[in-house]
C-alpha cells in the first residue's frame, strides 16, 4: 500500500506560474514520464493519442434539454469556438485542432432554468474527438449534467463561457466500460459576479484524465470544484486543476475525494492555484483526501500554491491519504453494527460531504448507490 504525498509554494518545476498553453500541438512534445504534465499518467494506454487521427464518429451525443434552453451542432467558425479553451497539454491540443464540430448549448440571458439540462455521451469502440460548449448568458442560472457510458477513445474538450451574474452548475459523470479511455480538458470563464461549480464523478473507464481549468473574466466571481472517484483494479483516474486568479475579489474553493479498492487501482490528484498580483482579496482553499481500501492502492496528490500578492483575504491547501479507520470500524462494530453494514457506513460517510454539495437530489442518490455497488452492496434507489 503506497501512498504520496507532495506540495510546492511557487518554486518547484511544474508550479502554476509555468504552465505553458498552446491551441498548436506541435508546440507540445510528445508525453514521457521526465514532463510534469504526464509523469503519473500509464502512456502505453493512451499513446494512440499522442499523434493526430480522423475521429471514427463511435460516440453519440444526445441532450435533453429544458424549454428555453437551446442545442445545435456548429462549425470551427463559430464565434465562441475555442474562445475559451486554451490546451496545456498535446492531447487536448490535438482534440482542439481536430474536431470539425462542436456541440453549442445556449442559455439565454436571465433564463432561470429548473430541470437539469443532460448531456448523454455514449461510446463505441474507436479513436475519437469531442467537443462542447455551454454558453450562460448574462444572470441566468442553470445545472448541466453530462454522463458518460461505453467503451471507447475519446480526446475532448468542454469550454464553459459563464457570463455576468450567471450562475452554471456543471456534473460531469464518467461511468465508462472498464476499457474506456476518456481524456478531457475543461475550461470556464467566470464573469463579473458569476458563479461556477464543477463537479466531477469518475466510476468507470479505464483511464480517465480530466483537467479543469478555471479562469476569471472579472471581479467577485467565484467557482467550487468538486470531484468523486472510487477506483478499482487496472483503473487509473487522474484529476488536474488549475485555479488562475487574476481578478480581485474572487473565491475558489476544491473538494476532491478519492477511493481506492484493488491492488493495481490508481489516483492522481494534482491541485495547481495561482494568484496573480492583479488578485487583491482572493479567498482560495483547495483540500484532497483519499482512503485506501486494499494493499497495493496507490494515490497521489500533489497541491500548488502560488501566490504573487500579500493582499489577500486567504489561501490555502490540504491533503492526506490513508487506510481504512479500524478504530471507526471497532466503535461501530461494538454498538452492534454488523462489519460490512459498518465499512458501507464508513465509505458512505466519506463521500456524503461531496456528494450533498451536487445539488440533484436524484442523480446524488445514483452516485451513493453506484459506490455502495463497488462495496457489494446493492440498494434499492427508492430506499435511499
Amino acid at each position: 500500500m503506497t501512498a504520496v504525498l507532495a506540495h510546492s509554494h511557487g518554486a518547484a518545476t511544474g508550479s502554476p506560474a509555468e504552465r505553458f498553453t498552446s491551441k498548436n500541438p506541435d508546440d507540445f512534445p510528445i508525453p514521457s514520464t521526465s514532463q510534469e504534465d504526464w509523469r503519473f499518467t500509464p502512456l502505453a494506454r493512451i499513446r494512440p493519442t499522442f499523434t493526430p487521427y480522423e475521429s471514427a464518429g463511435t460516440v453519440t451525443v444526445t441532450v435533453d434539454a429544458p424549454a428555453g434552453v437551446t442545442h445545435e451542432r456548429v462549425g470551427r467558425d463559430h464565434p465562441l469556438f475555442g474562445t475559451v479553451a486554451e490546451p496545456a497539454d498535446r492531447v487536448a491540443a490535438l482534440a482542439l485542432a481536430g474536431v470539425q464540430q462542436a456541440l453549442l448549448v445556449e442559455i439565454p440571458a436571465e433564463e432561470q432554468v429548473g430541470a437539469p439540462i443532460v448531456i448523454d455521451v455514449q461510446g463505441a469502440p474507436g479513436l475519437n474527438y469531442g467537443h462542447v460548449i455551454v454558453h450562460a448568458g448574462r444572470y441566468s442560472r442553470a445545472t448541466v449534467v453530462f454522463q458518460h457510458t461505453g467503451s471507447t477513445t475519446d480526446a475532448a474538450n468542454v469550454e464553459f463561457v459563464v457570463e455576468d451574474g450567471a450562475q452554471l452548475s456543471v456534473v460531469t459523470v464518467q461511468d465508462w466500460a472498464p476499457d474506456a479511455v476518456h481524456l478531457s480538458a475543461h475550461t470556464a470563464q467566470v464573469g463579473r459576479d458569476a458563479r461556477f461549480q464543477h463537479a466531477s464523478i469518475t466510476l468507470g473507464g479505464g483511464v480517465v484524465r480530466i483537467v479543469p481549468t478555471v479562469r476569471y473574466a472579472g471581479p467577485g466571481g467565484s467557482a467550487q470544484l468538486l470531484g468523486v472517484s472510487f477506483a478499482g483494479d487496472g483503473q487509473h483516474f487522474e484529476s488536474r486543476l488549475f485555479v488562475d486568479h487574476s481578478q480581485p475579489k474572487c473565491t475558489s474553493n476544491v473538494l476532491y475525494k478519492n477511493a481506492l479498492l484493488g491492488d493495481s487501482a490508481r489516483t492522481v490528484w494534482i491541485g495547481d492555484v495561482r494568484i496573480r498580483p492583479s488578485a487583491t482579496g482572493t479567498d482560495t482553499y483547495e483540500m484532497n483526501r483519499n482512503l485506501l481500501l486494499s494493499d497495493g492502492a496507490r494515490a497521489d496528490s500533489v497541491p500548488n500554491l502560488e501566490i504573487e500578492t500579500g493582499n489577500i483575504a486567504g489561501a490555502g491547501h490540504a491533503s492526506a491519504t490513508g487506510r481504512f479507520d479500524d478504530l471507526q470500524l471497532f466503535y461501530l462494530q461494538s454498538r452492534g453494527i454488523p462489519e460490512q453494514e459498518a465499512r458501507r457506513l464508513v465509505v458512505r460517510g466519506f463521500f456524503a460531504d461531496v456528494v450533498e454539495r451536487i445539488g440533484v437530489p436524484d442523480l446524488e442518490r445514483q452516485i451513493m448507490v453506484a459506490i455502495e455497488t463497488r462495496l457489494g452492496f446493492t440498494p434499492e434507489l427508492e430506499n435511499e
